[in-house]
């Protein structure tokens, strides 16, 4: 087919945006490329967004797929209101013997042209973001604002660092080599040798509700840029994103081109649950996913015909031994606690603090007196209620509500939850976070405390000293995971030892935070989201580790 988008112009748009990016992964420094701020995008693009996504609703979303066999829908938003939007239902048989019809143009181009492809995609879905933040805002429940900055700029950085880490990954070694081996008074031993790198075939990348961009995009273009064909499962109640995804990736990939079936989705009817089926086909080679514990635990025992790279469930702790700037611990830990209804794989769960207290700036408080001052700080952070929907936005589903609703009867609650009625969306279920009151010392080995309470739930965990903080955190760790850890303290030798115990079950540890960066956040190029090393996923967001595998270099060599 005939590229309107060649090489030269995408070298000339983006090879900039591409060493920029391999910059940043290597020197951890920060570095974005796509605006964080709405008013970057242009004085009408949020009215566009707006209207852009407003005439989506209550279409049919034909994206040209071969196979498709009727068609799908049913999102509500979190907020009340029916989406509306139908999409193509796929037969497998049909649509992924076509997608890999598309591969070996696509792995005959090479590393450098599939990452600027990529980077193409993504700058067309930046150009979009006012859009792309209602879908996500609509489908996630998450606040306008956290819809704009997650699903859009920080999502693409995500999606661009997998790109980067492709690239390089797959640039190690050379495309070509002459080799000569000497052989004293006899002729060189002389081959020329070509080095290619192999996809491994269908990517099945497996959406989450609440991150749908987020935690969709380093699995999608990591695949993508390594040369596969990825197939996109969203959740159910989060289509629309990875929808519209789908849809630039097609655009651009026909342009450059390049066989637009090399992405395509694979949306499901209500109750379907295809993602098992799909999982288990041969022609799959590679899964993404996030979610539940129990399925990524299912999708690596049994999807053995790939590669699988899961992100589940952990039990983020906060270790609270000491602290030099009290007032900015409670607003830090208040803000983290409250943030998109605690709904983040690294929002805080556990406070561990000792029962006689903590030393601090504004002399020793006692294990009730820190509680107390932090459920004060979560109630004043949300104490007016424009404000509150701003963070929290809604609850995602039934069983969060149910969740935050049973932790009630776990313990003395500290803090109790509030309804907070939305003006502009009546419908959506919004409440502040619960805090609860536990005792190490009189829990059962199955305590409520170590095991993920999804949702703006946190447990105050009463412990007889720093030193048993430790020991349960490292348990909480190395039996159940944990994607952030956080902990506070004026001590070295303390400091030390929790760095230790992070160390050792791979765990990434934030110290001493009391400004505006929070535990729960992560910033692409510089941070890792996960380390791969502990239950709660057997990947890291993103690292070399993440995309080397999705391919393999195949050797060819010929006598000189």
């Amino acid at each position: 087919m005939a590229a309107e988008l060649t090489l030269p112009q995408l070298t000339e748009k983006h090879r900039s945006t591409l060493d920029q990016a391999l910059a940043a992964i290597r020197s951890r420094a920060y570095w974005s490329p796509h605006p964080e701020h709405p008013k970057a995008y242009g004085e009408s693009a949020p009215a566009d967004g707006l209207a852009a996504f407003e005439a989506l609703r209550g279409t049919r979303l034909d994206l040209g797929q071969p196979g498709t066999d009727g068609w799908t829908g049913g999102e509500v938003s979190p907020y009340g209101p029916e989406l509306g939007v139908e999409y193509p239902h796929a037969d497998p048989d049909v649509l992924l013997p076509a997608m890999k019809a598309g591969i070996p143009a696509w792995r005959d181009a090479g590393p450098e042209t599939r990452a600027l492809v990529c980077v193409e995609v993504l700058a067309r879905i930046s150009a979009r973001t006012h859009e792309f933040a209602h879908a996500v805002m609509h489908t996630s429940g998450q606040a306008f604002m956290m819809a704009f900055q997650a699903g859009g700029p920080h999502a693409q950085d995500r999606g661009l660092e997998a790109v980067a880490y492709a690239y390089e990954e797959q640039t190690r070694v050379p495309g070509q080599a002459d080799w000569s081996k000497p052989q004293g008074k006899r002729d060189p031993l002389a081959l020329g040798k070509t080095f290619t790198a192999v996809p491994r075939g269908i990517s099945l990348m497996i959406g989450c509700n609440t991150f749908p961009t987020w935690n969709g995009y380093p699995g999608l273009f990591a695949s993508l840029a390594t040369g596969n064909a990825v197939l996109v499962k969203p959740h159910p109640r989060a289509v629309l994103p990875l929808a519209l995804t789908v849809q630039v990736a097609r655009e651009v990939l026909a342009e450059a081109g390049f066989d637009p079936n090399l992405v395509a989705l694979a949306a499901e009817r209500p109750g379907e649950g295809i993602a098992k089926s799909l999982a288990l086909r041969p022609e799959i080679k590679l899964i993404d996913y996030t979610g539940s514990t129990e399925f990524g635990d299912w999708l690596e025992a049994n999807a053995r015909q790939a590669q699988v790279y899961t992100e589940k469930a952990g039990v983020n702790t906060v270790v609270l031994d000491s602290t030099a700037d009290y007032k900015g611990m409670l607003s830090n830990l208040a803000f983290s606690l409250s943030l998109y209804s605690g709904q983040m794989c690294t929002t805080p769960q556990n406070l561990l603090i000792p029962r006689d207290g903590i030393a601090t700036d504004a002399g020793h408080k006692t294990y009730d007196e820190v509680v107390a001052d932090l459920a004060a700080s979560v109630g004043g952070l949300l104490g007016d209620d424009g404000r509150a929907n701003a963070l929290l936005g809604a609850l995602v589903n039934p069983d969060v509500k149910a969740r935050l609703e049973a932790a009630a009867g776990l313990g003395e609650v500290a803090l109790a939850s509030r309804e907070v009625v939305n003006p502009e969306f009546p419908h959506a279920v919004v409440r502040t976070p619960v805090m609860v009151k536990l005792d190490a010392a009189k829990a059962d080995p199955e305590a409520a405390y170590l095991s993920e309470c999804f949702g703006p739930v946190s447990f105050a965990v009463a412990v007889d000293s720093t030193a048993d903080a430790l020991d349960l955190l490292r348990r909480t760790v190395r039996e159940k995971g944990a994607m952030t850890v956080g902990a506070y303290t004026t001590s070295a030798d303390t400091e030390r030892a929790i760095e230790e115990v992070c160390l050792e079950e791979s765990a990434q540890l934030s110290l001493n935070l009391t400004g505006g960066v929070y535990v729960n956040q992560t910033a692409a190029f510089s941070d890792f989201h996960g380390s791969g090393g502990n239950p709660a996923a057997n990947a890291a967001l993103c690292d070399g580790a993440f995309v080397a595998n999705r391919f393999r270099v195949v050797e060819v060599r010929r006598q000189a």
